[in-house]
């Protein structure tokens, strides 16, 4: 299992420290949400609270999580950086390639990327992209990510798809490891996405029996995608989760045998710290390596 901290609506003057000891005491990756940004009225309703209400107030900070990245794979030296998740249909992919290039070569290869498609219809409206078309732009999108991220370093590529086109081009520096995606959503055409084109899939605030089901469905769904020389079970692929209810080294060793690789969450959250001050936080990490990290 690999461990994840989440760091969504922490003050950005916190990330540092908060990173720097979750490298510390043992956490694998960190975990940064995307929100462009937040609009007085919504037409649409949140898909991870059974309310469908948004939980943040508009002036909690969600600092960009490409931008986050750089300023704190500067001050660390092991840590991966994940999003979760990117909302790619409302970003130009060339552009946001080489963002992640880039990015990827200066962490030393320490950044995944989970995608999603966005559930806002505010958020396509005021960006000037299209909401009808989010599902087949994000396949393109990962297409292209592919090719400038796929751990060849600079090379020549090109794209001609119906929504994105381009002529040969080379985007330097890029990476000489591959840059993972995750493809996150719990919707089935998410599950197909990931089936698809994902190095894994990236689940939020899911009830175990709804994941449960969610990954006997991905199984089934990425045994179809299966080339003829290939198994699904000799590719490597992540599950990454955010469980509900589940908060002790006995509950994730059984997401571990469910087929969970790695787990994400905020510890001063766990210990009931959601509204806490940076010593809560600080001491909600070390607690949650001690009694959890370490034993399992």
């Amino acid at each position: 299992m690999r461990w994840g901290m989440s760091v969504a609506m922490v003050p950005p003057e916190e990330l540092a420290g908060l990173v720097r000891l979750a490298e510390q005491v043992g956490f694998d990756f960190v975990s940064l949400p995307d929100s462009v940004f937040y609009p007085q009225h919504v037409s649409g309703g949140y898909p991870f609270a059974p309310d469908g209400k948004r939980m943040w107030a508009p002036e909690t900070p969600m600092p960009d999580p490409l931008v986050t990245v750089a300023a704190l794979a500067a001050v660390t030296t092991r840590i991966r950086f994940q999003t979760n998740v990117l909302k790619l249909p409302l970003r130009a992919p060339l552009l946001l390639a080489k963002q992640v290039a880039t990015l990827a070569v200066l962490s030393d290869d320490r950044l995944s990327l989970g995608v999603g498609v966005s559930w806002m219809p505010e958020e396509f409206r005021f960006t000037r992209t299209d909401m009808r078309t989010r599902g087949a732009r994000t396949d393109e999108a990962i297409e292209i990510l592919r090719l400038v991220c796929g751990g060849s370093g600079p090379a020549w590529v090109e794209h001609h798809g119906r929504h994105y086109d381009f002529d040969r081009l080379m985007v330097s520096p890029a990476p000489a490891r591959p840059v993972s995606i995750l493809v996150g959503g719990h919707s089935d055409a998410a599950l197909r996405r990931a089936a698809r084109l994902g190095d894994g899939w990236v689940a939020a605030n899911v009830p175990l029996a709804e994941l449960e089901a969610a990954l006997d469905r991905l199984a089934e769904l990425r045994r179809a995608e299966q080339r003829p020389e290939d198994r699904p079970e000799d590719r490597p692929f992540s599950v990454c989760v955010a469980p509900v209810g589940i908060g002790d080294a006995d509950g994730f060793r059984h997401l571990e045998s469910a087929g969970v690789t790695d787990v994400y969450l905020a510890p001063w959250r766990l210990y009931g710290h959601a509204h806490g001050d940076r010593a809560a936080r600080l001491e909600s990490v070390r607690r949650f390596a001690a009694e959890v990290i370490d034993r399992c």
